[in-house]
């Protein structure tokens, strides 16, 4: 049986194996939806893992913080729209020793994502995105929606 997905879900376009009766409808579904290449094994789909964000606020603009150690900038793209943000990178990974040699094998390589909503819309053309250590700080200026201003009505009038 195939379930409605979430708001969430609807949203990002993300889909899981569960919403449908097999797993080939599943990888099939999700290829369409991203076009991301197949793996070695042509079994499924790689999927892009999610970065964690925080996010805080004050009276003048949005900060989004990520922790993107190990990402070269030029494999980072930050698109942004009044009301929402998309990150996406690649980390690779620099193998030093075979697979059967790690003892610990936890950290993420490869495709990440991550489009936060933002609770107010925000100056575009104003928002700055700066790296240090490791650390991808986006500073997004609030749009003024109670700012106005006065214009004066120009005339032109002929002169005999």
């Amino acid at each position: 049986m195939i379930r409605k997905p979430s708001f969430l879900e609807r949203l990002t376009g993300s889909t899981t194996v569960d919403d449908f009766e097999d797993v080939e409808e599943a990888a099939d579904v999700e290829q369409q939806a991203d076009g991301d290449s197949w793996n070695d094994q042509g079994l499924e789909p790689e999927a892009d893992g999610e970065l964690p964000v925080d996010m805080y606020h004050t009276p003048e603009k949005i900060v989004i913080r990520a922790l993107i150690a190990g990402v070269n900038p030029e494999n980072l793209d930050i698109a942004i729209t009044r009301d929402m943000v998309t990150i996406k990178g690649h980390r690779e990974e620099d193998r030093e020793a075979p697979e059967e040699d790690y003892y610990h094998h936890e950290l993420y390589w490869g495709g990440f994502s991550r489009t936060i909503l933002l609770p107010e819309e925000v100056i575009i053309d104003e928002a700055e995105a700066k790296e240090k250590h490791g650390m991808l700080t986006i500073v997004l200026p609030k749009l003024d929606k109670a700012r106005s201003a006065r214009l004066k009505v120009k005339s032109h009038q002929i002169k005999p």
